[in-house]
């Protein structure tokens, strides 16, 4: 859920990117030098990185066999002009296993040593949910012709798609053109022997906010004349065509006795484009040949098919594309989405998806249909409408004027509240308000894969009577913990936690210090030393092996904020000689208990955990209402589950159940107590000699305390559990520009409201229900998706734009 909202709102929001991968003089026998930039759409490019693609001759041996065995199908398409194979026939079986064979080199191939710090650029720099080009820059017609959809990076970048440049070009000058409330389009139904281009035209016929003009197997010079004559926003060929001299021309067959060259036609074209075309689609056979000679003139936009198309498959992508373009999908999506329907058709015509492909002027953006046909009507020779239309059907004249201004008032407003945000200023209370919406959160039953052992004042009074020889700092003598484990372990429990600083055993407990070398189902600690404080180093008990502590360790640092409240949970961080632990204590213990179910931690290549059904994204600082904090190590946000004791306030401490170690030690136990749970063995006593307490965001309501250290653990270990295992959600926040969206739409919402709402009482009134619907909103963000959403920025901008507008109005009145 969490990941359907973000991708909606980046759908909504979203700056596209342009990604081009220039790939410089070289060939397969020597490899390629490559540069990849990655920018904004429409801006220069702000990243730039090489890498080089190694030698690979076997590719295109693999694409010539490729391409034989599909040519040599048999399928009805548009391939007047390339050569016929008559036997043997090749298969649709023989056409897959080739395409795998291809499909497999060629991502070996990009998957090279040399190659991976573009590989890892992009990964590091593109995210998943964005709209991204790729224009793939390169003169070698081989590589021209390699299916560049198959690079397995593509199936992680759902809103990608893939276009063919040359190398050199330069953008060619264009009249301004008047707006048109329709496309323009100029239809070429070529020679259409042993082929159905009618159902080419019935598509074109359909389109409800075109000007569709074909020419039925035109002469040269009819074509010629339309070229020259008339503006065109898209040229459509339909018909036969082939590519010649290997990829550097290409031809279409204009009727049945003429066929025609692009250069031919090279002062037609040049002064269609001089003209406003913008993009042209030759739905026929082998166009790369095509696409060459079009991109020496410098089209804009071009499609065409990579080999022979069959009919059908010619057909459906039109269809699918223009349904898709029509209705307002940016041109690469749209031709994604044509591409990947296609799909279906592969059962009968094998690697249709490879077929259609872009070819891109660098540095031309591609238009949408809405740019194509013109955002309005020219409207000098509209007829006036009337005072009543006028109030029907467009917004009141004060209203028109008001809209640049109100949009300033929001921007302005927006961007203080957003300066003061990020210059920190509102930290602390946006973290007050994050700690009213938990509190606010229904109650949670209490975790039964649980277990907390607590040694209690009483417990550590009993033992120093026991043994008097046990200093006075120590919560848990050895004694004791040999006692307690012998407890313990035969009613199996998962794993063992002890959240307890130790000295090494004395020579008197052989069989704990054995215990503790060799069970692996006990888990201790240690603590890096802060840099934040004066705490020093605490190594793990020496009992450990060195080689076991990336298993059987768990460092117990825990992260406070300003206000001394831990709303983070920190998951791993580098170790160290004196506390080798890479894993916190919590994280060691949900890994092991989720281990034994088969649940395995994954590591994606942006950075996330994947564990069980959880995605573990870590916070980058800013983020939320953070921005002044040490963003070290791998951390995300404490989701506590709380539940209500009997005095009606919410307990942390209650969410596990919990036994004191004298109940232990005195033989009140019962097995399914403990079987197949996570044990954890720290203390809850409250001295001066043990001061293991922390305070959350439940602390400061009614009838909150500070909680121990290991019921804080065992919180951060709930929290794991219940992500990989039910799906609870984790707490997460938005990207920070969507956040400024969020503030900048609300803020828009209270000056339009102190727009219409001229009463002060009224508009009071209607501000306050706004801002009760923003508390509402982010609660039931908060609570059902995890989802912390800004509140105090969001309201702060809603009431002074409200009343910004409100005061600017009452002064220009008076």
């Amino acid at each position: 859920m969490k990941q359907s909202l973000v991708v909606l709102i980046a759908g909504a929001f979203a700056v596209g990117k342009l990604v081009v991968l220039k790939l410089g003089k070289g060939h397969f026998e020597q490899g390629f030098p490559v540069t990849l930039q990655i920018g904004d759409e429409g801006a220069p490019p702000a990243i730039e990185t090489t890498g080089e693609l190694p030698p690979a001759p076997e590719i295109p041996v693999c694409y010539t066999q490729w391409q034989q065995i599909y040519r040599r199908l048999d399928l009805s398409g548009r391939p007047i002009g390339l050569p016929k194979v008559v036997t043997p026939k090749a298969t649709i079986a023989d056409c897959e296993a080739a395409a795998h064979q291809l499909r497999d080199r060629l991502n070996d191939w990009l998957d090279a040593r040399s190659f991976r710090p573009v590989r890892e650029k992009w990964l590091e720099q593109l995210d998943p949910n964005e709209i991204i080009r790729l224009v793939v820059q390169t003169d070698d017609a081989q590589l021209r012709r390699l299916p560049w959809h198959l690079w397995d990076l593509m199936e992680r970048y759902p809103y990608t798609e893939i276009a063919l440049s040359l190398l050199e070009f330069h953008k060619r000058p264009t009249r301004p053109i008047s707006l048109t409330p329709q496309v323009r389009i100029l239809a070429i139904l070529g020679n259409s022997q042993n082929i159905d281009i009618q159902k080419d035209r019935a598509i074109l016929e359909q389109l409800t906010d075109a000007k569709v003009t074909f020419l039925v197997e035109p002469a040269r010079q009819d074509l010629s004349d339309r070229l020259w004559e008339q503006s065109w926003e898209i040229l459509f060929f339909a018909g036969h065509s082939t590519s010649q001299s290997e990829d550097n021309s290409g031809l279409i067959h204009l009727n049945q006795t003429e066929t025609l060259t692009i250069s031919q036609l090279k002062h037609g074209l040049e002064k269609a484009m001089e003209r406003g075309l913008k993009l042209a689609i030759f739905n026929s056979c082998d166009g790369l040949g095509l696409a060459r000679e079009l991109a020496y003139l410098q089209i804009p936009q071009l499609i065409v098919m990579r080999e022979p198309v069959p009919d059908r498959v010619a057909q459906e992508f039109l269809k699918y594309f223009l349904a898709a373009y029509a209705e307002g999908e940016p041109l690469y999506l749209a031709v994604r989405s044509a591409r990947s329907r296609l799909q279906g058709l592969e059962g009968e015509f094998p690697c249709a998806t490879w077929l259609p492909v872009i070819c891109q002027h660098p540095a031309e953006i591609p238009p949408t249909w809405q740019q194509l046909k013109g955002a309005v009507e020219q409207s000098g020779a509209a007829k006036k409408p009337s005072a009543t239309q006028r109030s029907i059907d467009s917004p009141p004249l004060s209203f028109r004027r008001s809209l640049p201004w109100l949009f300033a008032i929001s921007l302005l407003t927006t961007g203080l509240v957003t300066g003061v945000r990020y210059a920190g200023l509102l930290q602390s209370a946006e973290l007050k308000a994050l700690d009213l919406g938990l509190q606010m959160r229904p109650k949670e039953p209490r975790d039964p894969r649980l277990l907390v052992v607590e040694v209690t004042e009483k417990d550590i009074q009993a033992q120093a009577k026991q043994d008097p020889s046990k200093p006075a700092d120590v919560s848990l003598s050895s004694r004791s913990l040999a006692q307690l484990l012998d407890k313990l372990e035969p009613l199996q429990p998962s794993v063992i936690g002890l959240d307890l600083y130790r000295d090494p055993v004395g020579k008197e407990f052989p069989q704990l210090a054995e215990r503790m070398k060799n069970s692996d189902r006990l888990i201790a600690v240690c603590f890096r030393a802060d840099p934040n404080s004066n705490r020093p180093d605490v190594a793990p008990p020496p009992e450990i092996p060195t080689e076991q502590a990336i298993a059987r360790l768990g460092f117990s640092n825990v992260l406070t904020d300003p206000d001394g409240i831990v709303r983070r949970h920190l998951l791993s961080m580098d170790g160290t000689q004196a506390c080798p632990a890479q894993y916190a204590f919590s994280t060691q213990l949900a890994l092991h208990y989720l281990a034994q179910q088969n649940i395995n931690l994954e590591f994606k290549s942006d950075g996330t955990w994947k564990l069980g059904k959880a995605l573990i994204r870590p916070i980058e600082f800013p983020t939320g209402g953070y921005f002044n904090l040490d963003g070290r190590g791998h951390q995300i946000l404490l989701n506590y589950r709380s539940r209500k004791n009997r005095s009606s306030f919410s307990s942390l401490a209650e969410v596990v159940d919990r036994i004191s170690l004298g109940t232990v030690l005195s033989g009140n136990l019962t097995p399914e107590s403990v079987k197949d749970r996570i044990v954890l063995i720290g203390t809850t006593a409250h001295t001066a000699s043990f001061q293991d307490y922390f305070t959350t965001p439940y602390t400061r309501e009614p009838g909150g305390q500070d909680i121990p250290g290991v019921m804080l653990h065992a919180q951060m270990v709930s929290q794991l559990l219940s992500a990989a295992l039910e799906s609870r959600p984790l707490l997460w926040t938005g990207a920070l520009w969507t956040e400024t969206l969020w503030i900048g739409a609300w803020s828009l919402l209270g000056a339009l409201l102190a727009l219409y709402l001229r009463h002060f009482a009224v508009l009071s009134v209607a501000s306050g229900t706004a801002i009760a619907t923003l508390f509402g909103i982010c609660l039931v963000l908060l609570v059902q998706f995890g989802w912390w959403v800004p509140l105090l920025p969001t309201a702060i901008a809603t009431l002074s734009s409200t009343g910004v507008v409100f005061i600017s109005r009452s002064w220009i009145a008076r």
